[in-house]
Order: structure tokens, then sequence, then C-alpha cells
């Protein structure tokens, strides 16, 4: 994909510009996006300028370098979390996904009026339901020796699972998951905005109707939830029922896709967890360092310098996770993975913006290794098969595994 070619501001030394970084929002490679595309970017300066890391194709900074990344998260100061997404924008809206883009002050009595429904004690009362459905899903492909991992079991376990959550019907999935594809993996800002007003629109009835009738669902949660005393402006609701669409339908199921991605090539792995299901959490641990999946954004807002470049107001710096994960700085041999490593990894982000559905999301990771590993017998990437990922959010296009089904 060709984007026009961007202005370079003054104040950008020509030797940080790397108009040929390859994370680009909308994009496929059959690449490695990690131990190929990542390691290259990492053999370049510490901070680069990307004239089409935002989504849109225009212009952000991104560092690579995992210090740089921690200090610019919990620098509230100089670097914004507000429009770290174009999808208000795009649409003449005034809302912004909540609290994932609430700076300081106004971060933290929302993220306290959120907090109680995403505790680990909240999470730990859904682990039956969960593990039923990852049950259901892996048992009804079982026998047929092959599957396609992203369809057939990352983009409907994790996803039902959230569904139930917010309330919504489990017949719209594939509709929802069209919208959520043209979000987060489409180039085409004309794209991102129709399916933004598409949710915008749909979830706007669902928050009239839990105000005549509510539920014990998180959109209840929401239009009955007090920042302060007072009720959610329409915007917060907004704000709030969006990200967590965003969040629900699309993270657990990039992270689940990535990591079996990895179980289906590394044997040895595969089997050290098979025989040792204990090590599990700890595995999916190194796993999100070593496949991380997200980008999120800042703004600068106020001139400041970090690792010796200078930003300038208005300008977006690209936070990803899959550099952070693959920082020779800061992780011994990053291209390899190592169970027992337990690294200090940002796949649920850092600081104050560290995502608050990681309880849900780590129990989901969890019972969908165990469970598969339990039910299916030594599988394996088809054989032939090169896996394509999608760019950005990085996310198998498709994950076809193969196994000899037990007698």
């Amino acid at each position: 994909m060709m984007f026009p070619p961007q202005p370079i501001p003054d104040h950008v030394p020509a030797d940080l510009v790397k108009p040929d970084f390859p994370f680009i929002f909308g994009m496929t490679t059959d690449r490695d996006p990690f131990d190929d595309m990542a390691m290259e970017v990492h053999e370049g300066p510490d901070i680069i300028y990307a004239p089409h890391a935002y989504p849109g194709g225009t212009a952000a900074w991104v560092p690579r370098r995992m210090a740089h990344m921690r200090a610019i998260y919990l620098d509230t100061e100089h670097f914004s979390s507000t429009d770290f997404s174009p999808f208000s924008k795009l649409v003449g809206g005034t809302w912004i996904n909540s609290p994932a883009e609430l700076d300081p002050p106004a971060h933290g009595p929302f993220r306290q009026m959120v907090n109680p429904a995403f505790t680990p004690k909240a999470m730990a009362a859904l682990e039956g339901k969960i593990r039923q459905y990852a049950i259901e899903y892996i048992d009804a492909f079982a026998a047929r020796g092959s599957c396609d991992f992203m369809s057939e079991f990352a983009f409907e376990f994790p996803i039902k699972v959230f569904m139930d959550l917010m309330g919504l019907p489990h017949d719209r999935v594939a509709e929802f998951m069209e919208w959520e594809m043209n979000l987060l993996h489409n180039h085409d800002l004309a794209k991102i905005a129709e399916a933004t007003r598409n949710v915008l629109d749909y979830l706007g009835g669902e928050i009239d109707d839990r105000r005549a009738n509510p539920r014990d669902d998180l959109i209840s949660f929401g239009v009955h939830g007090k920042i302060g005393g007072r009720p959610l402006t329409q915007d917060e609701l907004l704000g709030f029922m969006f990200n967590l669409f965003i969040g629900g339908l699309d993270t657990v199921s990039t992270n689940m896709g990535l990591h079996f991605r990895h179980l289906g090539s590394a044997m040895e792995d595969q089997a050290h967890l098979r025989a040792n299901p204990s090590d599990i959490p700890h595995a999916i641990d190194e796993l999100m360092r070593a496949y991380g999946a997200v980008t999120t954004f800042r703004t600068c807002i106020k001139e400041t310098e970090v690792g010796g470049v200078r930003f300038m107001p208005g300008e977006k710096v690209a936070m990803s996770t899959t550099l952070a994960g693959r920082d020779p700085a800061e992780f011994d041999a990053p291209t390899q993975v190592r169970l027992d490593r337990k690294p200090r990894h940002v796949g649920f982000g850092f600081g104050i913006h560290t995502c608050v559905g990681m309880h849900l999301a780590r129990r989901e990771l969890r019972i969908a290794m165990e469970e598969f590993l339990a039910r299916i017998p030594q599988f394996r990437i088809a054989p032939g098969h090169t896996v394509e990922c999608h760019l950005g959010m990085i996310q198998p296009v498709a994950l076809p595994l193969v196994w000899t089904p037990a007698a």
C-alpha cells in the first residue's frame, strides 16, 4: 500500500526518519513480524520517526526501547492519552475511549468507578463458565483432527464470554467482528469511519434499552455507574462502551492466536506445557513478551526531550508492545522464548492505563491453553501453510492446526 508522502518537520533529524517502517495499520505480511521485522527495527536508532505509523498513514515517533516507553507511559505532563485513536474524530464525535484515553485528574475517578466490575474476585467467579465454553468449542472439532484456530476458537470462545458480560446477543457476532476488523485492521479511513458509526449506533440503542430495562451486565453497570456522585454523561457512556467493545472483541483473540502459533511450531514448548500445566501462567507472560501484539498512541502536549530526541506538541507517539518485548537492552536473547523467564512485559499496558480487563484476559488465555492441551493431542501448523499476519494490531489472519485424533 502506497501512502502519500508526508512532510518531515524541520526539527526531525534526517537520520531518524524511517520511511520503510513496517508496522502499518491495515497491512498484512507473510514475513515473521517478530523475529524478522521487529528485530530489523531494533538495528536502528533508539527512537525513529515513521511517516506512516499512525492509522490512516500519517506520522508518529516510534520509541523502540522499553525504558523510553515506560518513561512516556508515566509522563502525563508531556504526553496525553487523549485522541490516541482516530475513531471519534473521524465521525465528528465529542467522546473519547474511556478510561483508556483519559488523562489525570479525570482518569482516576473514572477508573475507580470501573474497577469493581473487573476485580480478580469478580473474574474468578466466571471460571466455571469460561472453562465450559472452552471445552464446548474444543470438543466440537477434536475428533476431526484439524481446525482453523482463529475462526473456530480464538474468535469464538473469548468473544462469547465478552458478549455475556456485555449482555449482547450471540447471533450478531459475525456482524460485530466485521465492524471490529474494519476498526482495527483497515487502512481506509472511510471504512474505519463507517464501522465507528455502526458501533456507535448499536451501542447507543443498547444504552437506551438498559436505562429502561436494566440487567446484570456491563452496559447496565455503566448506565447506573456514578463518578463523584453523578451519573455518566452520554459521551462518557459511549466512550466507555466503545472502549470495551474494541478490547473485548479483539485483544484476547489476537494474543491467543499468537500464542498457539508459537505452540504449533515449537514442539518442545508444547510438550513441556502438556507435562507441566502449572507452568502455563508464567508461559503466558513470556509469550506476551515475545509476541507483543498491540500498539497504542500518545500525543505530545508540551515540548520535551526523550532519549535526546525533541518531541513537539501535536506529534503522535506509537507505543509498540511488539518492539518493547523484543528490546535487546531489556531482555537477554529476546528472540528466544524461555517459558521460565518471568518477564516484566507491557502487554497489558503500563502505569495508570494498565488494562482494566487484564484479570479476565489472563484467565481466558490460561483456560484456553489448559483445555486445548488436555483435549487435543500434539498439534502443529498445517504443513505448507505460511502464517499471514495483520499489522498494526498483529494478528494471524488464519491459523490451521492439525493433529492425529485419539482413537
